[in-house]
């Protein structure tokens, strides 16, 4: 078994990428070979899998948690340990006492563009100043046509 993380995954079209951990070529990884719920796959998840050559390259098979971290979540790519920013799943039906909903925090520009910051800085620290800064400013207006901040 090899471990590795998830690169990305489309639900929808039932196939995604995974990082093996010895810094070989990404892996294709499609629905039909994973041993763990589809839903459980997300970007930086931990996994162990076997490597089959595939007609276009190495393709991942018998995919799955490894048995240490089964229900734990995983460290982002590139060590350090520790996950960059909280996730904590949440009951849809979930409020705060004073009948705020938890998921519709509207944040201020400010800070919003210090929140993708830091998001960006834990998960790529590969990225430039200059990217850094471009994908801050589409996120910013895409936050804005959504709503997710305010003025």
């Amino acid at each position: 078994m090899v471990a590795g993380r998830v690169v990305r995954f489309d639900g929808s079209r039932g196939y995604g990428f995974i990082a093996p951990e010895d810094g070989t070529e990404d892996v294709f990884l499609h629905v039909n070979d994973l041993l763990i719920p589809e839903q459980q796959l997300r970007p930086g998840l931990v996994v162990e899998f076997e490597v089959e050559e595939g007609d276009r390259g190495p393709k991942a098979s018998s995919v799955k948690l490894p048995a240490a971290s089964a229900g734990r979540p995983a460290a982002p790519a590139g060590g350090g340990g520790a996950v960059p920013f909280p996730v904590t799943p949440r009951h849809p039906d979930a409020r705060h006492t004073d009948g705020d909903d938890p998921l519709c925090d509207v944040l201020t520009p400010d800070e919003y563009l210090h929140e993708v910051t830091e998001i960006l800085l834990a998960t790529a620290p590969s990225l430039t100043g200059e990217q850094i800064l471009q994908v801050r400013l589409g996120l910013l207006r895409f936050g804005r046509n959504h709503g997710w901040t305010e003025d």
